[in-house]
């Protein structure tokens, strides 16, 4: 493989070939298509329901009916797909490959890292220091990208542009710069911002399963019952629909409900789990940016045979183990449940 070839992301393919010949590059070939259609599907959605509801909505036509706001999605949708296909067509006609969109993200979205962290780390933090550090941390990383690029190799290309040091010196002036400007700027007039307010977000108001207390209906309510068709009541009678709250899924969920209301109003439980989490976290970000890669970069270390074997054996573990948290083990928490779900699928099948 080439370094351009390697820098294109081909190196998946490349192995999956060897390893399985022509199948291997085939299923490679749809899991990558599932995972591209996945993630621009997920891209779509939220850029459309930003600009449909918090500029156009917001901005424009703050009483929009529904109909209006669903056209707009769709529009929306239309448009961002074209805009993100003219972009990969001008990234790939100028010469610029996924390696080098990678490492120049880094120092485009980094000044935002801190201030994003901030904003639900700490209630000091102004929106002035937000949006501050991330401007600002913007044009640093900016500079120290273009500046190192010049200094280093002497012109501004997209060679020089995309080697490490230009982006390692834009990705940290940008962090660090978010950082030191968001923490001044709110430091010199800190706020304090009302955590209840973000907890109250999804708190339920009445109950959407529990029976509605008995009110004396409005003539117009009483009207619109007698004023139903004869053939509605007629299905109703024969056959009585079934109350929500008493289907499996809604009894499941509620139960689901009650048990992280009871664990959230427990301090001692939110405690454990923040211990664990800070643990956890920052034993993970010590080996993978500290204690493995930093000795080898210092000592240029070149992998040995048995070194870059135990390297890979490492990783396939890393992997599986990952499945296993990620992908079989919440199947194995909620057994239960898809035991009932197949109970249910199957016994209405019978019927």
């Amino acid at each position: 493989m080439t370094p351009s070839q390697i820098s294109s992301g081909l190196s998946a393919p490349f192995g999956a070939a060897a390893l399985l010949g022509q199948n291997g590059a085939i299923a490679l070939l749809l899991t990558l298509f599932m995972a591209v259609t996945s993630s621009s599907s997920a891209e779509l959605i939220a850029v459309s329901s930003i600009l449909t509801f918090d500029v156009y909505k917001t901005y424009f036509v703050p009483k929009a009916t529904p109909q209006q706001l669903i056209f707009i999605s769709h529009v929306m949708i239309c448009v961002f797909g074209v805009i993100m296909a003219a972009f990969a067509c001008l990234w790939h006609g100028i010469g610029i490959d996924l390696g080098w969109l990678f490492l120049v993200m880094g120092l485009i979205i980094g000044g935002a890292v801190f201030p994003a962290a901030f904003a639900i780390c700490w209630k000091g933090q102004t929106k002035a220091g937000a949006i501050s550090g991330c401007l600002v941390g913007l044009a640093a990383g900016l500079i120290a990208w273009l500046v190192e690029a010049q200094v280093y190799y002497g012109e501004l290309t997209i060679a020089t542009t995309g080697a490490s040091y230009p982006t390692l010196a834009g990705n940290m002036a940008a962090v660090l710069t978010g950082l030191v400007v968001s923490l001044v700027v709110s430091l010199i007039k800190p706020d304090d911002f009302d955590w209840s307010i973000t907890r109250a977000i999804n708190a339920p108001t009445t109950s959407s399963h529990s029976p509605v207390a008995d009110t004396p209906l409005t003539d117009s309510e009483r009207s619109s019952h007698i004023a139903e068709p004869q053939e509605e009541k007629d299905m109703s009678t024969s056959s009585p629909p079934v109350e929500p709250a008493s289907l499996p899924t809604v009894i499941e969920e509620d139960r689901e409900e009650n048990e992280d209301k009871l664990f959230l109003e427990d301090p001692r439980n939110l405690k454990r789990a923040f211990l664990i989490a800070l643990v956890t976290s920052s034993t993970l970000t010590a080996i993978m940016l500290f204690i493995l890669p930093m000795p080898m970069f210092f000592t240029e270390y070149v992998f040995s045979q048995g070194f870059f074997t135990a390297w890979i054996v490492i990783s396939f573990l890393w992997v599986f183990f990952a499945l296993g948290i990620c992908g079989l083990l919440p199947v194995w928490e909620t057994r239960a449940f898809w035991g009932k779900l197949g109970g249910a699928m199957f016994g209405g099948l019978r019927k």
